[in-house]
């Protein structure tokens, strides 16, 4: 499907990697004395989580996704030879509640609400960790409320997941673009009925497997324009 911008009345954002950068934990795991180089070890951890909420899904085993995410750092660290304590390893956690925002996300998104659209979070995060990333990204005023996949049990791309941010948000499905910097976040939003938009800051090659997004931007601005607001 071609984006329709015409359709759109309500806007659904992911978190993690849309809204504020998860790469920022690098930082956090650079302190440790052990650790020469952080972007392979934050690499992994992030690439593990993912895949442990993919699994989850398929064996019905659901965790909140803080849990998930101490689960993968874990093995992250294992698998990279370094030692830690427990205590060591939930102050690397903890930063996923002071992630930095990206630059345009606040003034995009106001652009896109004094536009007239209404707009949600919609994020794997446990209500704890959301309400944590909205607070630190200085969105709480711009957006109507966030949906988690603890609501559900369930993580993306389950289609229930999307239809269910559709029915919280009371839009049909089809007047809903999602904007996702992760590509099965964006193929699971289309297979659901949304307009799937990528966010693409990084210029990285779409996957040749599945959906192509229904609009590519670089900046949430760039979704705005599209809009004509």
């Amino acid at each position: 499907m071609t984006f329709d911008p015409d359709l759109v009345t309500t806007i659904t954002f992911d978190s993690y990697s849309t809204l504020v950068d998860v790469d920022a934990v690098e930082s956090a795991l650079g302190d440790h004395p052990d650790v020469d180089d952080p972007e392979p070890l934050s690499k992994t951890w992030r690439e593990r989580s993912m895949q442990y909420t993919l699994v989850g899904n398929h064996l019905e085993t659901y965790k909140p996704f803080y849990e998930v995410n101490r689960d993968a750092l874990e093995f992250a660290l294992a698998a990279h030879g370094i030692e830690t304590t427990e205590d060591e390893r939930e102050e690397i956690l903890a930063t996923y509640h002071e992630l930095e925002v990206f630059d345009d996300v606040r003034d995009g998104i106001e652009r896109l609400r004094d536009g007239g659209y209404d707009c949600y979070v919609l994020s794997n995060g446990n209500p704890e960790m959301l309400a944590s990333m909205i607070e630190g990204a200085d969105i709480g005023d711009l957006v109507e409320d966030t949906i988690s996949a603890h609501e559900l049990a369930t993580f993306k791309p389950d289609p229930d997941l999307y239809r269910h941010a559709a029915g919280r948000t009371g839009t049909p499905i089809q007047q809903v673009a999602h904007v996702a910097a992760l590509w099965f976040d964006v193929q699971g939003a289309i297979h659901a009925g949304m307009q799937g938009v990528r966010l693409d800051r990084k210029g990285d090659p779409w996957e040749p497997f599945g959906d192509e997004p229904d609009l590519t931007i670089e900046t949430i601005d760039d979704l705005a324009a599209e809009l004509g607001v």
